[in-house]
């Protein structure tokens, strides 16, 4: 049984319980939120973006989703904590103070800078938060959280985030965080603190992990300013990994990425001209933002589309693009693509695909249990030890954390592995899949011998972990590994006393 049917299961029963108390019987607040941890568990994992004022949160939303949906100027809407789930048609709701839901008029930005939501005759502040149903096939599986500012002049405003974050009563209202980062400061490192308890529980941080934003602006738009964010996210990785309070740090532009995923033809054209000009001319054009679009420049590309590349593309995307189409890129399908690698997107979509979408059921499990443990703590009963007997086993049983833990971490720690064991390690461990096919590194062409491949790998790494010359770090992946194996074979070994359906 999956740890979700297992919490399904404790769920009816606390139902039943509750039904049979006379105390209880007819509160509808305690079996409405029974109601609503089921539900939950049987919808998209819940990941909310948080992070300081101006960290490109709101872009990011859009780089994931490949459209430009959510508002990225200092509209009301960017003041409200925003819930981008898939729906047949684009539909905008407002939930207000009291409980009264509205519609809200989806309009174009004037300057066709994606979209923008119209609060004609709405106070803002009395909307508690905007549902957004979006045809995107990103949101099928994934429910997504645009969260407001965490340093915003206004204490409502970081209010609203912190209330959605670290919620009072301590049940849980998302599943897994990813956490934008400019500086790490004590205030961002007090809030991960936080919702690393929330979300991961004793054991630590779970479902948290940080992104270097705004990339390219580390390197001041230089060629190289990745590699720069990279050290910064390597150094954020480092601090941060002495508390655990964050999984891994994955630097991204999210100007690059979500114009990456948008290129126009038209923005093709003007940087193919611009990559014909004599590299000592355009270089001297491009010392400055405003050398490139001043009006009486030579180049030959108008002052007005000059200035259109800059506000998609950022100096680093335009200087990245030219170094691309000058290596030979020849179409727009190409440069996107490059451009999409190199913005570290596609680098956060694997850890996000790793860390969380592998992991959804476990996370939600994780979530439902933390809020079934909460209510009926805050509502006691006579089966009240009975269902806290069932819940406390399956949140202390940690291994499947462990091996996310160890995913994230394995990327910065140095270890006592070589290359052909740590790419071993992190197979097993789940990096490549939660399946067994993927753990084992079977594949259908080969002979299929799982239970074999799964007691072979056990075997090996117990013996590596015993190896003297091991760092602890190294001896509890090792560790972590043979767990990973030994479970493999358990399941192996159910489904042979089982026999064929």
């Amino acid at each position: 049984m999956s740890t979700g049917d297992q919490v399904r299961a404790i769920l009816r029963g606390t139902v039943q319980a509750y039904r049979g108390d006379p105390a209880y019987r007819h509160r509808p607040d305690v079996h409405n939120e029974l109601e609503r941890i089921g539900w939950q568990l049987n919808q998209p994992i819940r990941i909310a973006l948080a992070g300081t004022l101006k960290a490109g949160k709101s872009t990011l939303v859009n780089a994931l989703l490949g459209e430009e949906i959510a508002p990225t100027d200092a509209t009301e809407a960017t003041r409200i904590v925003t819930w981008f789930r898939h729906g047949p048609t684009p539909k905008v709701t407002a939930n207000h103070r009291g409980g009264r839901r509205s519609n809200v008029p989806i309009v174009r930005d004037p300057h066709d800078r994606g979209l923008t939501f119209r609060f004609d005759g709405l106070d803002p502040g009395e909307i508690v938060d905007l549902d957004v149903e979006w045809p995107a096939v990103e949101l099928v599986d994934t429910t997504i959280i645009d969260t407001p500012g965490t340093s915003s002049l206004s204490q409502d405003v970081s209010e609203r985030t912190y209330r959605l974050l670290v919620p009072e009563d301590g049940v849980p209202r998302v599943d897994a965080v990813v956490f934008l980062l400019r500086t790490l400061n004590a205030a961002d490192i007090a809030l991960l603190k936080q919702i690393g308890e929330l979300v991961g529980g004793s054991s630590g941080a779970l479902g948290v992990i940080g992104v270097a934003s705004r990339a390219d602006e580390i390197g001041a738009g230089r060629i190289d300013a990745m590699l720069s964010a990279k050290d910064v996210a390597k150094r954020f990785t480092a601090e941060m990994d002495r508390t655990g309070i964050c999984q891994a740090v994955v630097p991204v532009s999210g100007l690059l990425a979500v114009t990456a995923r948008t290129l126009r033809q038209s923005e093709f054209v003007a940087l193919e001209k611009l990559a014909a000009v004599d590299p000592t001319e355009l270089a001297k054009a491009m010392l400055s933002v405003d050398r490139f679009v001043r009006e009486d420049s030579a180049l030959p590309v108008d002052a007005a589309t000059r200035a259109a590349l800059l506000d998609r593309f950022g100096m680093f995307g335009i200087r990245i693009s030219i170094a691309v189409l000058r290596a030979g890129v020849s179409d727009s399908v190409a440069l996107a693509d490059e451009l999409l690698e190199r913005s570290g997107l596609i680098a956060l979509r694997d850890v996000i695909d790793q860390q969380f979408a592998q992991r959804s059921e476990l996370l939600k499990a994780h979530t439902a249990l933390l809020s079934l443990r909460q209510l009926v703590q805050r509502n006691p009963i006579y089966a009240t030890p009975y269902i806290l007997a069932d819940i406390e086993p399956l949140l202390a049983d940690t291994h499947a954390f462990e091996e996310l833990r160890l995913l994230s971490q394995l990327r910065s720690r140095p270890t006592t592995l070589n290359e052909d064991e740590m790419a071993s390690l992190r197979r097993i461990i789940g990096g490549s899949g939660t399946d067994a096919a993927s753990r084992l590194g079977l594949t259908p062409e080969a002979p299929y011998d799982g239970p074999r491949a799964a007691f072979a790998a056990a075997q090996r790494w117990r013996r590596r972990a015993e190896h003297p010359l091991n760092d602890p770090f190294t001896t509890r992946a090792c560790r972590a590994a043979v767990r990973s194996a030994e479970a493999l074979v358990a399941e192996y070994a159910a489904g042979h006393r089982a026999g064929p359906a």
